[in-house]
């Protein structure tokens, strides 16, 4: 094993609990009352969830009908040359494609990939460094921005955009490189 996969293998078994240690050590140092505000946090958090209820169900519909009208494949056919010079196999493709229309409908997209190639082939890595390294773009447009009624998103979509590429190449780089 290389000393870059144990370092990062190291790295990922302590990040969460070095994070939530270090959330809470600097709460105690500023004196706030940590717990309180975490419950203030989930009831705003609830209030947002209600609201964005009717843009999120309009969102899946319109990604339901994208993936059963057959666009999904034609837009892996179209974009296969662009992958190819990125060296991103074709079957991470849909991966790619759905992550930033849907969470859920990318998280199928990596189980899918997932159940036909294992968890620890290629794929199944690529697949869930893109899941990690990128965003639903779309779909924080559609209904976050939806839910405040901002309408005019101006840069937020090619900005997302842009880091959802630079995502997905990294993710293809990186796990081409300790794969």
């Amino acid at each position: 094993m290389s000393n870059l996969k144990i370092i990062l293998d190291w790295m990922s078994i302590v990040a969460i609990p070095v994070i939530i240690i270090a959330f809470l050590g600097y709460g105690y140092y500023k004196k706030v009352r940590v717990y309180e505000k975490f419950v203030e946090g989930a009831k705003e958090g609830f209030n947002v969830g209600v609201k964005i209820i009717p843009y999120l169900v309009a969102m899946l519909v319109a990604i339901a009908m994208f993936r059963a009208s057959g666009a999904m494949e034609a837009l892996m056919f179209a974009i296969k040359p662009v992958t190819a010079l990125i060296g991103m196999p074709i079957e991470v493709v849909p991966m790619a494609i759905m992550r930033p229309l849907s969470g859920s409908g990318s998280l199928g997209v990596m189980t899918e990939i997932m159940n036909t190639y294992g968890v620890d082939s290629l794929f199944g890595f690529m697949a869930s460094s893109m899941f990690g390294s990128t965003e639903t773009t779309f779909y924080v447009v559609a209904v976050y921005f939806g839910a405040v009624n901002i309408y005019n998103t101006r840069y937020a979509l090619p900005a997302g955009l842009v880091a959802d590429i630079a995502g997905l190449i990294t993710a293809v780089n990186v796990c081409r490189l300790l794969f």
